[in-house]
């Protein structure tokens, strides 16, 4: 009985063991700047960087780490919130086969876009396609360390975000520099975007995917950029009717192929309405400033990124966008909480605490 008892529990340890490396859910994002979290920082030649003060001021100790942001991401919240941990960047020397089981990956690029041929200008970029190439690596560093059928199941149970879109207008198609721009029009171009998205989900299912998110596009006819290239310091409409026309598209995308693909929860995070309402009343939401960014070079404008001779805001909390693109920790707050909300999404990992919310640093 002694003997019994022991085997049992040897094999109970040994199954635990196991079975660890899948018990643990982690999330797998797919990006660009908005995600990004480090990975342009190894893209040596990239022009596409958050390497440089203030960015990153309000997160942990206040140095640079990648982000195009003061504080935290969209998907560093949500994950937060939810209780996954927030995974490193992929190019990160640091990142092992225990990383990864234990944290996930985060693929996100500055720059990078659904096609491939968005954001050339900044030299190096990862693009969806690339991103996705570069998770079928990782699968198979998976498979080698536990086994295809506990990797699998590993990758069957993770959480997946696709953030991307915004370039693929803005440094692609609205610039007159790429053939997109005069290949297509409106309408057909997005029609473009969506055939290529549709095939690129349609792979990350058949890799396992079955829990993603597709995060739309906020009015980026608004975002600083936007409104300094205009002649009136308005937002640009046509911008904004393209995003909005995007995110149509995108709803109706998600939902065809969660009814066509076995088991896949695939859907669509619009946040449009909620950030277009607190650019047009700020207060309302708590901020002061929703049209100029927080990091600004003077009167220098557009100053594109945020550097060390940049003027702060006086209260980073009260402005919408931290830079000419991108928005700052509390406007990433806002939405990640309005994607909470509309979603239901529940906690998982329920015997780990959330991340902690990083501490603001002093200037």
């Amino acid at each position: 009985m002694a003997a019994a008892s022991l085997t049992i529990m040897i094999l109970t340890f040994v199954g635990i063991s196991i079975d660890g490396y899948h018990c643990k859910v982690v999330q797998f994002i797919f990006g660009d700047s908005l995600s990004d979290v480090g990975n342009n920082r190894y893209l040596s030649k990239s022009l596409a960087q958050a390497n440089l003060p203030w960015y990153g001021i309000d997160f942990g100790n206040g140095l640079p780490n990648g982000r195009f942001s003061n504080g935290r991401t969209v998907a560093d919240i949500i994950g937060d919130r939810t209780g996954l941990p927030r995974p490193p960047a992929f190019l990160d020397p640091s990142l092992t086969e225990d990383v990864i089981l234990d944290n996930g990956v985060n693929y996100a690029s500055g720059g990078g876009g659904i096609l491939n041929e968005t954001g050339g200008y900044f030299i190096q970029r990862l693009s969806l396609y690339k991103q996705i190439e570069l998770f079928q690596g990782t699968q198979q560093l998976i498979k080698n360390k536990i086994g295809t059928t506990e990797a699998e199941k590993f990758f069957q149970e993770a959480r997946y975000v696709v953030a991307l879109g915004s370039n693929d207008f803005i440094n692609n198609y609205l610039t007159g520099v790429y053939s997109d721009s005069w290949n297509y029009n409106d309408q057909s171009f997005i029609d473009y975007l969506m055939e290529t998205l549709g095939a690129q989900l349609k792979l990350l299912h058949s890799l396992g995917a079955r829990q993603l998110m597709v995060f739309g596009l906020g009015p980026m006819g608004c975002i600083p950029l936007q409104r300094v290239l205009s002649s009136d310091g308005n937002c640009q409409e046509r911008t904004n009717k393209l995003a909005l026309s995007f995110n149509q598209a995108g709803t109706k995308l998600l939902d065809n192929i969660s009814t066509k693909l076995a088991n896949a929860s695939f859907k669509f995070g619009d946040a449009y309405g909620v950030v277009n309402d607190v650019i047009t009343n700020p207060g309302n939401y708590g901020f002061n400033n929703s049209d100029s960014p927080c990091c600004s070079f003077g009167s220098i404008r557009p100053a594109l990124t945020c550097v060390p001779a940049s003027t702060l805001c006086e209260d980073r909390s009260k402005y919408l966008f931290w830079d000419e693109y991108h928005p700052s920790d509390s406007a990433n707050e806002l939405i990640a909480n309005e994607l909470i909300k509309k979603f239901g999404f529940m906690g998982v990992n329920q015997t780990d605490a959330p991340s902690p919310a990083p501490a603001a640093s002093q200037d």
